[in-house]
């Protein structure tokens, strides 16, 4: 597996206490690398970098912050600006807020959107000099099928994973020739804690069963397409298909009609 690096440098994941973070997390390690984990739950952290340095002998920091706080992004960005470069930076953190725009908390959807994109755009600019500088490294950027499409009820969420998308690309033009790579992961659904939040009203039930992918698969795809310098990469052929699908104007009315059903119910 060509993950940049492998067997030294060091891979700084945000989001790394569950789920797809937790994941790139012990794939990693077990790569060779040494990491720099960070997420708000600091038991969670210090448990899995405990184990990833028995299992594995990488050397784990922890780095406890809540990137939605531009102090602990900041202490977080003069760490990565401050240290040797990075092998590898996953903008993994992330999470969603359901409901109607007119509707739902504004500070919640900021705090979105300062994880979603403000940390992602300081931690790169915070990580890509000394990568350039070293003629190496990679980002991944993990952003989700919903960028393809306006979702309702969904509408910050999707619009923040479609600038990830955007902003992936341009950076894929920026750093031709640097030997720096960058992918932006758009998974579909995945078994996660995604949905397991008190925002979310969610019956896992209601989504096929083909649809769903492990946390898993989905880094195991993306580290594979990091190795054929893949920049979007949509995760399995069935939510490729699905995208195709979802961009027809037919199922996008489909869509608006559906959300419009549901709000009538509630």
């Amino acid at each position: 597996m060509g993950i940049p690096g492998a067997g030294k440098g060091t891979a700084l994941i945000t989001g790394a206490s569950s789920g797809i973070g937790e994941v790139y997390a012990r794939r990693l390690a077990a790569a060779g690398h040494d990491l720099l984990l960070t997420a708000r739950r600091a038991e969670r952290l210090q448990a899995l970098a405990l184990e990833l340095e028995q299992q594995h002998g990488a050397v784990v920091e922890v780095f406890p912050a809540d990137l939605a706080d531009p102090d602990s992004l900041l202490r977080l960005e003069q760490r990565v600006a401050g240290g040797p470069a990075l092998a590898l930076l996953v903008n993994n953190a992330g999470f969603g807020v359901p409901g109607p725009v007119a509707e739902v908390d504004p500070d919640r959807q900021e705090a979105m959107i300062d994880v979603h994109l403000t940390a992602t755009v300081r931690l790169c600019r915070a990580a890509l000099p000394a990568m350039i500088e070293a003629g190496g490294g990679a980002v991944i950027n993990v952003s989700s099928v919903a960028a393809f499409i306006p979702t309702p009820r969904g509408a910050v969420y999707s619009a923040t994973k479609s600038f990830l998308n955007l902003f992936t690309e341009a950076l894929d033009a920026e750093l031709a020739g640097t030997g720096v790579r960058v992918q932006a992961l758009c998974p579909g659904f995945t078994y996660t804690g995604f949905h397991d939040t008190p925002e979310y009203d969610f019956d896992r039930s209601s989504i096929p069963g083909w649809l769903w992918m492990s946390a898993d698969r989905v880094v195991q795809i993306s580290l594979a397409a990091l190795d054929r310098r893949k920049v979007v990469v949509v995760t399995g052929w069935r939510n490729r298909l699905l995208v195709a699908l979802l961009r027809l104007p037919l199922l996008k009315t489909l869509l608006r009609r559906l959300a419009k059903k549901r709000k009538e119910k509630q």
